[in-house]
């Protein structure tokens, strides 16, 4: 009885360490843009009534210490600071989200009502208040919140760090840069999800587009340490963007069941296959895109890097599933057939690629050699590019038979200009 005894307090404080863990290692989720514009059009700037945000966010904080008993004493005040291991409920974290728009709302609120030397250097304290909660918020979700919820609040970090610049009007390059921080993030955001989320952060972009513009204005419309500057930021972000992004992927993968080329459909049942093949569309779809039309030729190569390595990703999952299959035939049958797809699209963005390649060496050939001492193609790489043009419409696309017309045409035209080329060479 006594052995049952001492091990019974054993039991209890593992299985209540097991319990913290598993309460500290839950990801809140706060769809940040949409609880702020919400808050926002209920509550006063519908009108640009920053008073009455103002008012509404005191008490909004009120309700919220209360419920979570998170008082700061009676009598004399006692703040309490909210860190990481405080962040147990979600709760918390809207108290830090109120407190950055409250003091915000109460800096426009100054500065909509016409301020002196002395209101001003309150307004721009109520701006630094403002940054400093919202800075809090953003490192408090990289911590407890979710992927999506800690990028989005690094966006709100970013967007009042840029407001807090712009006011001061002295750094406008860092203006721009956590506009412009904003922004990518958001247009990021607004290709996923629901009509309503995509229509939030299109107007979010809205919004920071004017200052955007303002800032390069005054910084005489193009610098360029400025936008060194904002490379190196946008690189900070990359690993958040992707992260969000992947996750987006898979929850859109689920509803993905197969695979259509030429009419026929191939059922796609490995979830890490999904999301590649996923990934290489979502990617082909900014390519063909109007918004493309204006990138560089060498930012279209990058893409079709992207693409190709997402394709590949999907093929080496299709190859380790075959591996695994025995000798179920329906199942061989099934992935043979989706292989042959994947490796089908595969070799009609390679040639696709090389296309531009040839644009790319074409545009370069008639050119001299200028100030910049540009890099001129010779008539020998033309005619390789070619030359590896045609091998891949040989052996990749010329087998389907519903495109043997188009591609013969394709490399009857290259085989003229890699002649006439060789003639230039000679």
């Amino acid at each position: 009885m006594s052995k049952t005894g001492e091990q019974q307090p054993a039991d209890m404080e593992v299985d209540s360490s097991a319990a913290v863990e598993e309460k500290q290692a839950v990801k809140f989720s706060i769809n940040v843009l949409e609880l702020m514009r919400e808050a926002q059009m209920q509550h006063g700037l519908r009108q640009s009534d920053y008073t009455r945000y103002r008012r509404y966010c005191s008490a909004r904080l009120r309700r919220l210490y209360k419920s979570l008993k998170f008082l700061h004493g009676r009598g004399k005040y006692t703040r309490r600071n909210i860190t990481e291991p405080t962040v147990t409920d979600v709760r918390y974290l809207h108290i830090v989200f109120y407190m950055a728009e409250r003091a915000w709302s109460h800096a426009m609120e100054k500065k909509t009502a016409g301020t002196n030397a002395q209101q001003r250097i309150y307004m721009l304290g109520r701006f630094r208040k403002a940054v400093k909660w919202a800075s809090l918020f953003s490192q408090l979700c990289s911590v407890k919140g979710d992927s999506r919820t800690s990028l989005e609040a690094e966006a709100y970090a970013s967007y009042m760090k840029g407001a807090l610049f712009f006011e001061q009007d002295k750094n406008i390059e860092a203006a721009m840069i956590n506009f412009k921080n904003t922004r990518a993030v958001y247009e990021e955001l607004g290709k996923y999800g629901s009509i309503e989320n995509q229509l939030l952060c299109r107007q979010r972009i809205e919004e920071v587009e004017p200052m955007i513009d303002f800032c390069s204005h005054k910084l005489g419309g193009s610098s360029l340490q400025a936008h060194e500057l904002l490379d190196m930021a946008n690189d900070l972000l990359k690993a958040k963007m992707e992260a969000v992004l992947s996750e987006t992927r898979s929850q859109q993968a689920a509803s993905m069941t197969e695979f259509n080329w030429l009419g026929r459909r191939f059922p796609i049942t490995n979830a890490k296959t999904r999301v590649s093949i996923l990934k290489a569309q979502q990617l082909e779809k900014d390519l063909n895109s109007s918004a493309t039309e204006s990138i560089a030729a060498e930012k279209k190569l990058g893409i079709f890097d992207k693409i190709f390595s997402a394709y590949h990703d999907a093929r080496s999952c299709i190859r380790n599933d075959l591996a695994s299959a025995g000798s179920a035939e329906n199942i061989r049958d099934d992935l043979n057939g989706l292989d042959k797809a994947v490796s089908a699209v595969l070799g009609l963005r390679t040639i696709e690629r090389n296309q531009l390649l040839v644009s790319i060496a074409k545009s370069k050939l008639t050119k001299h050699r200028d100030e910049k001492n540009e890099r001129i193609t010779k008539p020998e790489e033309l005619v390789r590019l070619y030359d590896l043009l045609i091998q891949v419409c040989l052996l990749s696309i010329m087998p389907i038979f519903y495109a043997l017309t188009f591609f013969t045409g394709l490399v009857c035209f290259c085989w003229w200009e890699t002649a006439f080329c060789r003639i230039q060479w000679t």
